[in-house]
């Protein structure tokens, strides 16, 4: 499948997991508002999701994934299945003996996750209480990450980036069965967080299954570490750990800070990020999932050429569509907070605050979609090391930015650091390629990204003025009315659609023919095609 279709594919259906996740942090908003349950709540379900960018999402993935896909190539089917039975069998057994070590430690693990937490006893009872049912989940979507790379391997992208989806769709039906049974509404989510990886688990063993993959558990786990490619596999997701899950850890620095900015603050930096993971999630991730089996296969063919073309596609891809989005999240989050989570226990006061964290995290979107464009260059050729000492990098700086700028700023200031850290991040990737003689900028390319840039400014603009006359023109009552913003929301999603279309026709970066042309392309497998 060509690296357009590949993008498009897995964006499209985490485009519609993005849409339910909305529509899940609506309810939750509902129920929970931003205040000590939802911050609870918060730490609670970002506990298992860091851990799952890092060992299984994250550094899992890029170390799994081209070994698997070399193997494929270079060998029998059935010996790389092999191969993939015996690493799923390792990475679920000691997932699981972490689980349980956290499940023992819990209350020691939200007291360094929230310190902030402790001067309220029973925010860190409920923490801990909450993280212990949701953990778990952990356990399950590890496999369910093993699952999607073998998938992926298979070039087939629809059935992983759909997964999430009953994540967000079960979290929701949860707090209706579970709360009439008796538990509060911030328990029934926690349960829903659990039983969803379970289903997620059914739902990729169905399509394994189509794909005719049947993978049997190994048990003997200590001989398994003797093994020549699982010691392979682990040395290259030791480094990975951090150089894949870089993005999860600053938002965990983030959590740590900002907990101690006061009670609310961890929920807004949450329903801000929530925000951004949208544009992020459908463009990033795509991208990062689509090129790294596609580059794999490149260079292990000796492609370079092709590689490298398929490189530029995936930066140009990235940059057109996160510069605009970020832009406009920037100029609409009021409007888009309002409307997603001004309900229930979340009031005018919480859409504010909420609002200048996404503009902060707005600003660093693009510099993030980017990196995840970038950093499967280095996978696919199996060094996970660079990464990784660019990510320490982004960490410190995540970490100093974020207390310097705490006090003055309040949780603003930590998701401005976040920003900076992403563009701090995105010159490391640029110039470490760059100086590999891997891949570098071309003159046409910066081109390109400037005539993006003046589009998306120009997007920008009309947005503002759109949004700033019909408010004035839906001034009082009017504008209250649920209808009424739904529909001028929609109006201006559609005239930043076309100012954006047209500006960029008129400079020359966007070429619709090609589009077109690439739409209706039937997919190849080769990442070149995709010009």
């Amino acid at each position: 499948m060509s690296l357009f279709k590949s993008v498009a594919t897995f964006g499209g259906f985490t485009l519609i997991s993005r849409l339910t996740g909305f529509l899940r942090d609506m309810v939750l908003a509902t129920f929970l508002g931003a205040g000590l349950a939802s911050d609870a709540f918060f730490v609670a379900f970002k506990l298992p999701n860091l851990f799952r960018s890092l060992f299984a999402e994250g550094a899992f993935t890029s170390a799994f994934v081209p070994m698997l896909s070399h193997k494929l190539v270079q060998e029998k089917r059935q010996d790389a299945l092999d191969f993939a039975a015996r690493s799923v069998s390792v990475l679920a057994f000691f997932v699981a003996v972490f689980v349980l070590l956290m499940e023992i430690f819990m209350p020691w693990v939200v007291d360094i996750l929230a310190p902030g937490f402790a001067n309220d006893p029973g925010k860190v009872e409920l923490a801990a209480s909450l993280s212990r049912i949701t953990f778990p989940f952990l356990l399950f979507i590890s496999i369910v990450s093993f699952q999607s790379g073998i998938l992926n391997s298979f070039d087939r992208f629809a059935a992983p980036a759909a997964a999430p989806i009953i994540l967000n769709l079960f979290m929701i039906i949860a707090i209706f069965i579970f709360r009439p049974l008796g538990a509060s509404a911030v328990q029934s989510a926690a349960i829903g967080v659990a039983l969803a990886g379970f289903l997620e688990i059914l739902w990729l063993g169905y399509f394994l299954h189509r794909e005719k993959v049947y993978l049997k558990p190994r048990w003997n786990i200590l001989a398994l570490l003797k093994d020549s490619d699982i010691c392979t596999l682990f040395k290259r997701i030791a480094p990975g750990v951090l150089g894949a899950g870089v993005y999860q850890i600053n938002m965990v620095v983030d959590t740590i800070i900002v907990s101690m900015v006061g009670t609310g603050a961890i929920s807004w930096l949450y329903y801000a990020n929530r925000l951004q993971q949208l544009p992020l999630g459908v463009v990033g991730a795509a991208i990062s999932v689509a090129l790294l089996p596609i580059l794999s296969h490149h260079l292990k063919a000796g492609a370079v050429k092709e590689a490298e073309h398929t490189q530029n596609k995936a930066v140009e891809y990235g940059a057109i569509l996160s510069i605009p989005a970020a832009i406009a999240l920037a100029v609409l989050a009021v409007p888009v907070i309002n409307i997603l989570f001004q309900h229930g226990k979340f009031g005018a006061l919480e859409t504010d605050m909420t609002a200048k964290a996404v503009i902060a995290y707005a600003i660093g979107l693009p510099a993030y979609v980017l990196v995840k464009a970038l950093a499967p260059n280095f996978f696919a050729r199996g060094d996970t090391r660079t990464p990784v000492k660019y990510s320490i990098v982004v960490l410190i700086t995540n970490l100093i930015f974020s207390l310097l700028l705490m006090k003055p700023l309040g949780h603003v200031g930590v998701a401005f650091a976040t920003t900076i850290a992403a563009f701090v991040s995105l010159y490391q990737y640029c110039r470490g390629l760059k100086k590999r003689g891997f891949w570098q900028f071309s003159q046409e390319l910066r081109l390109k990204i400037g005539k993006i840039i003046i589009a998306s400014l120009v997007m920008g603009a009309v947005l503002w003025l759109g949004d700033v006359g019909l408010n004035t023109y839906f001034d009082g009552w009017l504008r209250q009315n649920l209808i009424i913003k739904l529909g001028i929301f929609g109006f201006l999603c559609v005239l930043g659609v076309a100012s954006f279309v047209i500006m960029a026709k008129i400079i020359g970066v966007l070429d619709i023919a090609e589009i077109k042309q690439l739409l209706t392309r039937k997919g190849k497998k080769d990442g070149a095609t995709a010009a």
